[in-house]
């Protein structure tokens, strides 16, 4: 079964639709600050697929009788910085003897490295640790810079995302967590500041969340 993705703005009109709904495409129109000419062929998507209903005089509401899968529908609506956590940070200098204990001791599956500015610069994961506890000896003197996932090959995520658009890179990736992150000067390739966590706990309990 096939899933539909929908754009930034197709979903900002459900919210405003469940929100506020029934609402006319004008009423929509101005929420957003933009024409309803604009938003003619978002309306005529989310209508033909039967995700909103439309009645002459009443204007849209939410149908979702012709979703195919209404969860992807229901998640496509969450956004990250709804849902993410206080991300657990270390700096690079720390020993694979200290990092273990910190992931230990905060119950996490992944710690999150930055500099000395507090830019993102690496992940370690609970299975990088034992990975390195096992095949080395001295594990307090061998710093976690040393065996950390680093840039460019972090996966991330934006605070403004969809949580199925996070859950998707857990699954593509095959990876338990990912830092939230903003740029810390709004410039593309400009460090990037650590806002919260997104992790396979925080998917279930959307999961359990929207079922009840």
């Amino acid at each position: 079964m096939s899933l539909i993705i929908l754009t930034k703005r197709q979903e900002q009109i459900l919210s405003i639709v469940h929100q506020k709904g029934p609402i006319t495409g004008d009423e929509i129109a101005v929420s957003l600050g933009l024409t309803r000419a604009t938003l003619r062929p978002d309306f005529t998507f989310l209508t033909r697929t039967g995700i909103l209903g439309a009645k002459p005089r009443v204007g849209y509401y939410y149908d979702g009788g012709g979703m195919p899968d209404r969860m992807t529908h229901l998640l496509t609506s969450l956004i990250v910085q709804d849902w993410m956590g206080i991300p657990i940070i270390i700096n690079g200098a720390l020993s694979v003897y200290d990092a273990i204990v910190e992931i230990f001791m905060r119950d996490v599956g992944s710690l999150f490295i930055t500099d000395d500015a507090g830019a993102l610069c690496g992940i370690i994961s609970r299975k990088d640790l034992l990975k390195v506890s096992i095949s080395q000896g001295e594990i307090r003197s061998i710093p976690i810079s040393m065996i950390m996932t680093r840039m460019p090959n972090l996966i991330t995520c934006s605070p403004d995302e969809t949580l199925l658009s996070a859950a998707q890179k857990l699954q593509d990736h095959q990876i338990d967590s990912l830092p939230v992150v903003r740029r810390q000067d709004d410039q593309p390739g400009s460090p990037m500041e650590v806002v919260g966590r997104i992790t396979k706990t925080t998917i279930v309990k959307a999961f359990v969340k929207l079922g009840s």
